[in-house]
């Protein structure tokens, strides 16, 4: 899953970048809102958090245009503004959640896997198809109740395919979401991913659609 993370204070973004890193999303960072909004105009993501109080574009008017382009990505306000008013306007501006500096880590993620879930139209925690299991909290896969270690890049593959049987994802969409605008993207990275997720969970999990791309059969 790619993030855009939009903060400006630099040791919160820092932090934030290494903690998302970890947990397997690919992230592009960006301090002020200008070159937010710019970002989400040239830019698919699977979520954005955002904080309110950015220098040259304040983050409710980001929040505002993104949505008056109506762009469905999921929004996370994570900001220091703690008056309820100001939580009630951006709620009613567009944004999916709020949650007020200084947070916890762990809530934090929470709050980011409930918004991909609810955009994937999934309300349990666990996603099951084709006897294979994936949670998102934890990053435990089985395979017809066996356990099965993926890789943090197989996960990513992994994960929007099974979260949406049935939906086509192209290679550029997949790339998307391993890689954040610094990295280095390897021309058969995505094929490398598919062939691994084969060899360890079956190889009718994923089907190429010639010519458009890869899915998860419907059962």
């Amino acid at each position: 899953m790619r993030l855009l993370l939009v903060e400006d204070d630099l040791m919160i973004g820092e932090q934030l970048l290494e903690l998302l890193r970890a947990e397997g999303y690919a992230v592009d960072w960006v301090r002020d809102g200008e070159i937010a909004d710019t970002a989400l105009q040239s830019q698919t993501y699977d979520l954005v958090l955002l904080d309110l109080g950015l220098p040259k574009r304040d983050g409710m008017s980001v929040l505002q245009a993104l949505r008056g382009r109506k762009q469905a990505v999921p929004v996370l306000i994570a900001t220091a503004r703690d008056a309820t008013a100001q939580r009630v306007a951006g709620l009613d501006a567009g944004a999916d959640d709020y949650v007020l500096k200084p947070f916890e880590l762990d809530e934090l993620l929470a709050r980011i896997r409930a918004l991909l879930r609810r955009a994937a139209g999934r309300a349990e925690p666990v996603y099951e198809h084709m006897g294979v299991s994936i949670n998102p909290a934890t990053r435990e896969v089985t395979a017809n109740g066996h356990p099965v270690t993926l890789s943090a890049r197989e996960w990513a593959v992994l994960e929007p395919l099974l979260a949406r049987p049935g939906m086509v994802l192209s290679r550029q969409q997949l790339e998307e979401k391993l890689y954040g605008w610094k990295d280095e993207i390897s021309s058969n990275a995505v094929e490398v991913y598919i062939h691994g997720l084969r060899k360890k969970l079956g190889a009718e999990l994923i089907q190429n659609v010639r010519g458009v791309g890869y899915r998860v059969p419907k059962e």
